[in-house]
């Protein structure tokens, strides 16, 4: 599947790379001048945490771009690359068992993977903080992230709102899905 733009002459602008084998998406997103811009990520970097952090840390943006990847609605991946420095969080940790981008999140956070009894637990990986300038804490997000009963598509959706891009976010994702 190729690049996708939506709404490139509305104030925000989003594009998006999509793997429809595994149904994963990633979106990226960064303020500039007061507005939401997103720029094109190519489709691999759906499973290339290397590749998104080097992809979010050369776009411009006033308080750090930001990568948010939904990885078949089992689980999600935030990178955000503020003066330099990845700051990454994982929805579930137990993802790390079958999916690749999880596991490398996983390593790049120093956890180990979580063993056969851990699995029954859903437990977030990373920066819970990892918006806390933009108006959503630790506290918050961990409460987003304890909803067993949402999918990633839905806790991201919650992401957007909360951070103020949710019609922009809900958009592209439709029409990507759709």
């Amino acid at each position: 599947m190729g690049l996708r733009e939506s709404g490139a002459l509305e104030s925000r602008r989003c594009l998006v790379a999509n793997d429809l084998d595994t149904d994963a998406y990633a979106v990226v997103c960064f303020r500039l001048d007061g507005r939401w811009e997103v720029e094109m990520l190519p489709e691999a970097l759906t499973g290339d945490l290397r590749g998104l952090i080097a992809a979010v840390a050369r776009q411009p943006g006033e308080h750090g771009a930001f990568a948010l990847v939904d990885i078949a609605d089992e689980f999600f991946v935030v990178v955000r690359v503020q003066e330099g420095r990845p700051r990454v969080l994982l929805s579930d940790v137990t993802a790390a068992t079958e999916w690749e981008l999880a596991a490398q999140v996983v390593d790049h956070l120093g956890l180990d993977v979580p063993a056969d009894d851990d699995l029954g637990e859903v437990l977030p990986a990373g920066d819970l903080g990892v918006f806390e300038d933009m108006g959503l804490d630790a506290a918050q997000m961990g409460a987003i992230l304890s909803d067993l009963d949402a999918y990633a598509d839905e806790m991201l959706s919650v992401l957007a709102r909360r951070l103020g891009f949710a019609d922009r976010f809900e958009r592209v994702v439709d029409a990507l899905m759709g």
